[in-house]
């Protein structure tokens, strides 16, 4: 039985373990590695530590979807609208840019649902706080070692985290990977930026004509939602939540300060944003180190193998573009270039 190990548990990574066990016939041990406590990466959904159903979206606020897309993934869109876990989005954002043809989809039970679904499709035995910090060649298969535990081995490995976790792994892997493909993964590029989750009291009233807005005026925010009108879940036994996205040079500026200081500031240009909001319960901070690729590798569309037997395929949207059908395009690339050593 080939043991496949894929690294990173976002979307490009759980797509990539649901697409191979449905299209595998063989008989197939599929493990998840990641290095956080929860699924999700960059569509991952906080939780208020007082009550777990209220929840906010930390990364992705929402799905577009191009009518080139809605054509050429479908069967995606259709399988997640049928199931529950996107329903279109129908409350008002305000400053948003449409174009035409376009479609907008929320998940009501938090972005990361999308997530947790693929994984449960597939299988696989997921583990959290594994963080991988080697990958060494032997007898022609992979042992992948993590900072804490035994190595493992593995006949198949797919990355999945951001390109500049790639380049920090030690092992023979620094060798393995050619001077061009170093090149091509040295040359892509994210966006930095902060997300604030702020986490209220059931009953506690927002008054807002609006369950999204884009801000064109503050150097520290960029994007505020009520997280739970965002996504059509208001109840009265469930209290509001609050997503903050900061602005990019916000981010880049702040990236090495503390997470306490970043939200204190957050919060100070919040009050003049939304005047007099009521003291949350919780909130939860998160520095997006890797928020959106602002340049692709190029020549390597959809995902780059980095060694052929044992294969070693790196994949994610650092190889398309930072949107959900840009995941899809990658976890299909990887899937094509493990079908002919399955």
């Amino acid at each position: 039985m080939a043991r496949v190990l894929i690294v990173g548990s976002g979307l490009t990574g759980s797509l990539c373990a649901a697409l191979l066990r449905k299209e595998t016939s063989s008989p197939l041990y599929l493990a998840v590695w990641d290095k956080a406590g929860d699924s999700g990466g960059r569509m991952t959904t906080a939780s208020s530590p007082h009550n777990s159903q209220c929840t906010a979206d930390l990364g992705a606020q929402y799905i577009t979807c191009t009518p080139y897309y809605a054509k050429k993934h479908q069967s995606f869109y259709d399988e997640l609208l049928d199931h529950g876990i996107l329903k279109p989005l129908t409350a008002h954002i305000e400053g948003m840019v449409m174009k035409e043809g376009d479609c907008n989809f929320v998940a009501p039970q938090g972005i990361s649902s999308v997530v947790k679904h693929y994984l449960k499709e597939s299988g696989a035995e997921v583990y959290f706080r594994h963080c991988v910090t080697q990958i060494n060649l032997r007898n022609d298969k992979w042992e992948v070692s993590k900072e804490t535990g035994s190595p493992e081995q593995f006949d198949l490995v797919v990355l999945t985290m951001p390109v500049p976790q790639i380049l920090q792994l030690q092992g023979d892997i620094m060798n393995l990977i050619s001077e061009c493909q170093r090149q091509q993964l040295e040359s892509v590029s994210y966006s930095s930026r902060y997300a604030l989750g702020l986490f209220y009291e059931a009953g506690t009233k927002i008054d807002v004509p609006w369950a999204g807005q884009y801000i064109t005026s503050n150097p520290c925010i960029r994007f505020v939602s009520i997280d739970n009108k965002k996504r059509n879940i208001e109840s009265s036994e469930i209290g509001p939540s609050i997503v903050v996205h900061t602005t990019v040079p916000f981010g880049v500026a702040y990236l090495q300060h503390s997470t306490a200081e970043v939200q204190e500031l957050i919060i100070q240009q919040l009050e003049n944003i939304l005047p007099g909001l009521p003291q949350p319960v919780a909130t939860k901070c998160q520095k997006w180190t890797h928020s959106q690729v602002t340049n692709a590798a190029v020549n390597s569309p959809g995902q780059m193998t980095l060694h052929r037997k044992p294969l070693l395929v790196c994949g994610g949207d650092g190889f398309t573009h930072s949107n959900f059908d840009g995941c899809i395009t990658s976890a299909l690339c990887v899937l094509e270039a493990l079908k002919n050593y399955i």
